[in-house]
């Protein structure tokens, strides 16, 4: 059992998964973020390798990642980050990138590199499995979590081939689109996570959209965990003291613990 894996092993249990772009607004705040997310109930915590086509993020994240790309974050800086965040704390550590960085840098020489700063998977969007084996092989051997997502479009097919190799957890998309905070959900994410839920073993996290306790407490009443990135870029935006910050975290948190009381009603 990886150390992803284990967080989800507790029944009824909700996590809550917190993405940060690396470097925005600077590595400083990135760290701070991160010890306040990992002290006040996250489980999980998504650092985003900054790139410069980042397709599936919408423009909260896209900002994040141009600052951050300005001020010369580049996947070593990223590395280097994880592996001094891994020093201080236990929270298990996900890079989410694009394939491009993780080319450039070099398949096995990546994830060599990502296993020694401490990091438990890898989340790539624009990694469809059908293309994904060469890095898969990486990845198993290493011992290295590669999380593959899922959206509501996707066929039988798709999901049945995800629900194969997917590691760690899969990460549902809740909507058909980019990154964003979202006033609603759509309707059909219930349906959705029951079709994936027939045919995969792994545990299933939705993100995209989701930026309040209640719709927190919507997903988790379906899924295994909430994936949380683009509020929370704009709540550091908002307040560099941090604190709306760190209100929101446990407000969520509290969100999947009533969940969790709750059993699914």
């Amino acid at each position: 059992m990886s150390h992803i894996t284990s967080i989800f092993s507790t029944p009824g249990y909700k996590a809550l998964i917190a993405y940060l772009t690396v470097g925005y607004p600077n590595i400083e705040v990135t760290q701070e973020v991160a010890s306040i997310l990992s002290a006040n109930g996250c489980d999980i915590i998504e650092l985003g390798i900054p790139f410069s086509d980042p397709l599936a993020d919408g423009v909260t994240i896209q900002k994040a990642s141009y600052q951050a790309l300005q001020q010369g974050i580049t996947p070593q800086v990223c590395l280097e980050v994880a592996y001094q965040l891994r020093q201080r704390m236990a929270t298990p550590l996900v890079f989410m990138t694009y394939y491009n960085p993780v080319f450039n840098f070099g398949l096995e020489a990546f994830c060599q590199a990502s296993v020694r700063a401490g990091i438990g998977g890898l989340i790539i969007p624009d990694l469809p499995p059908e293309e994904g084996s060469e890095l898969e092989a990486i990845t198993n051997k290493l011992k290295l979590d590669l999380i593959y997502l899922l959206a509501p479009t996707s066929g039988e097919e798709r999901i049945a081939t995800v629900a194969e190799r997917s590691k760690g957890f899969i990460y549902l998309v809740s909507v058909t689109g980019v990154t964003g905070a979202r006033e609603t959900l759509p309707p059909e994410l219930e349906d959705f996570v029951k079709r994936v839920k027939q045919k995969a073993k792994q545990p299933l996290c939705v993100g995209f959209g989701i930026s309040t306790p209640e719709q927190a407490r919507r997903v988790a009443r379906v899924a295994d965990g909430v994936i949380v990135g683009s509020r929370l870029i704009q709540l550091i935006e908002e307040d560099a003291t941090l604190s709306s910050l760190k209100a929101f975290i446990l407000r969520l948190r509290k969100a999947l613990d009533l969940k969790n009381k709750d059993k699914g009603g």
